[in-house]
């Protein structure tokens, strides 16, 4: 029972401390910085999926390549159908595409808040099995794996931050929101502790989900997004922050390893 208790207590001080250094970082940013802030959200959203998390998932499942593949297709479909979905319920019978472009427009940056929010939370609860798994190993590897957790998440939440602030949402709200899906980590934890066998198992396909949900976001609704801001932000301040958020994880990663 002491292991599970440490283990809650990780998850817990791993996501709130992130959370909170995430949090600072975009109350202090300025308005307009947040905006361009989305170039860095892009970047960091690319390389989590890509440099981070595939990665580890064929790591758990050598051989399974085919079946990751497509779990994480079926996740970008599936977030493309949460998208629309969204979408449709902002619109009306009879709607002209040039009188409601703008509801359009919010409504697909809410369905990137969700989106984001659920993929955060797969990310976070896999965290939270991972943790279980290092502390039933060796107590203090779990405590390496916390500080590594910890500080691997902060730029992701700082982005999901930028992302929900630009989806309209108030500081506030964005902020308990990522404290809410910060909680799946201790969900993971617990189910990590009680079975750890059967969710080593679906492991690399949780993993997969999560990527598939931060490469859709990146790709369909980030990217867009600087297109249209390209002359109010400006393509060396966007590329520059969107390299930052690239390198952000694999330095991070390098530097814990």
């Amino acid at each position: 029972m002491n292991s599970l208790l440490n283990i809650v207590l990780a998850c817990l001080f791993s996501g709130l401390v992130s959370l909170l250094l995430a949090g600072w970082l975009a109350f202090k940013l300025p308005t307009n910085v947040v905006g361009r802030m989305v170039a860095f959200a892009a970047g960091t959203m690319l390389a989590a999926a890509l440099l981070d998390i595939l990665p580890e998932a064929f790591s758990l499942a050598p051989g399974h390549a085919e079946s990751l593949f497509a779990t994480v297709l079926a996740a970008l479909v599936g977030f493309y159908l949460l998208e629309r979905g969204a979408l449709w319920r902002h619109s009306h019978p009879g709607d002209d595409d040039h009188g409601h472009s703008h509801h359009s427009h919010h409504a697909s940056q809410q369905g990137v808040a969700w989106a984001v929010l659920v993929g955060d939370g797969v990310h976070n609860f896999v965290d939270g099995v991972l943790l279980a798994a290092a502390f039933l190993a060796d107590p203090w590897v779990g405590v390496t794996a916390t500080l590594a957790v910890m500080a691997h998440e902060v730029p992701q939440e700082l982005g999901d931050f930028v992302l929900l602030l630009q989806a309209g949402w108030n500081k506030r709200l964005a902020l308990l929101a990522n404290a809410a899906s910060c909680l799946t980590s201790v969900l993971g934890g617990v189910v990590g502790w009680y079975a750890l066998d059967g969710a080593h198992g679906a492991l690399p396909y949780a993993l997969a989900v999560a990527a598939g949900s931060f490469l859709y976001i990146a790709v369909a609704d980030l990217m867009p997004l600087l297109h249209q801001r390209r002359r109010i932000d400006g393509f060396l301040p966007q590329s520059a922050l969107m390299a930052a958020g690239l390198l952000s994880i694999p330095l991070v990663g390098h530097w814990l390893h």
